[in-house]
């Protein structure tokens, strides 16, 4: 259950007429609304439950949304919570969060609330424990994959020459974007690579931060070499990873289990992301992926000459993290088995 309008969002959606209005009311009375939702949300959780009788609540967390908690409370019903991310933190660090009080509160009774917390990384894992989540309630459940909607012999080729792209270098990077993600970075790492015309940068997304890429290209002299797709369909962004010789992560927070990695995986892309944590949790240097030093742009750009210049690097690190994908049982489908397991063995109690 979700806002109508969430299911039928493009790919790299930032929420559109909503996200508008929040950013136009204070942020007080932004979050109030928020937590307000809760209440709406939960008179259609209790008719859903009502109606289907179902044995499983799983909620994926939000700030300031108490309608998971609250139906648990009120019927028993068993309560799985994935965390992709501590979010009363996050908001206060990059969103301007005004009631903290009440979104660390909210954050910890959802938390302590729920049978089995999903964090989707070890890092991430940390936080729920500082927050006082027993132990027995932390079952980390990474991100994962739709093996059909990103298979890994999709044709390449089309998507390259439609995009005039078939002699080019193509390094690539899909999502929401954001001044955080680096995409600047890569634009002046590129601007320092020997014939680099020969490479090209494809964005799929938007966001505000590809507004900044696309100036540091201008000055650069970089604007033939930078293609930015924008919004796409969720069925045609496999397609446009598919044109990618190297798939970026530039930046990523400590926490997070980033979807793109997944999807990056999935269709044999040669993955270049940071040296952290969290990412080694999913990626292993040299063995599909290569990773570089995120404080170190230096080791970046000899990251990226290594794999612009060894086409049978690419190929191999690609097929490697394909393969990982079913070694791991890193899909959806899998981790549906996993969650299950908790409560069916009931070390979730």
């Amino acid at each position: 259950m979700a806002p109508p309008l969430s299911a039928a969002a493009p790919f790299g959606h930032d929420g559109g007429g909503i996200a508008r209005i929040r950013r136009w009311l204070p942020a007080i009375v932004s979050e109030a609304l928020e937590l307000g939702y809760s209440l709406v949300a939960y008179r259609q959780l209790k008719a859903a439950y009502d109606q289907f009788a179902p044995d499983l609540l799983y909620e994926r967390y939000n700030l300031f949304f108490l309608a998971g908690l609250w139906l648990k409370r009120r019927t028993g019903i068993a309560y799985a919570l994935e965390v992709n991310a501590p979010l009363a933190e996050e908001r206060a660090c990059h969103g301007g969060l005004k009631l903290r009080w009440l979104a660390h509160w909210t954050q910890r009774a959802v938390w302590r609330g729920a049978d089995v917390t999903l964090p989707v990384t070890q890092v991430l894992a940390e936080f729920l424990r500082r927050a006082g989540v027993a132990e027995a309630r932390i079952r980390v459940v990474p991100n994962g994959i739709d093996r059909d909607a990103f298979p890994p012999d999709l044709d390449r080729h089309a998507q390259r020459a439609a995009l005039g792209l078939s002699d080019k270098i193509v390094l690539g990077f899909t999502g929401f974007i954001r001044d955080w993600h680096g995409l600047t970075t890569v634009v002046e790492v590129m601007a320092t690579l020997p014939r680099r015309e020969d490479f090209h940068l494809l964005v799929i997304g938007d966001g505000p931060g590809l507004a900044p890429v696309q100036a540091r290209a201008r000055d650069l002299g970089l604007t033939a070499q930078l293609t930015c797709l924008g919004l796409m369909p969720r069925d045609q962004v496999a397609a446009g990873i598919a044109a990618f010789d190297i798939a970026l992560q530039p930046k990523v927070v400590a926490y997070a289990s980033p979807l793109k990695v997944f999807e990056y995986m999935a269709l044999g892309r040669a993955i270049l992301a940071p040296d952290q944590p969290n990412i080694r949790e999913i990626l292993t240097d040299g063995a599909n992926a290569l990773l570089f030093d995120p404080e170190n742009r230096a080791d970046f750009q000899r990251q990226i000459l290594r794999l612009c210049g060894d086409a049978a690097l690419r190929q191999r690190l690609g097929a490697a993290a394909s393969d990982s994908i079913e070694a791991r049982g890193l899909t959806w489908e899998a981790n549906v088995t996993r969650v299950l397991s908790f409560f069916a063995t009931g070390r979730s109690r």
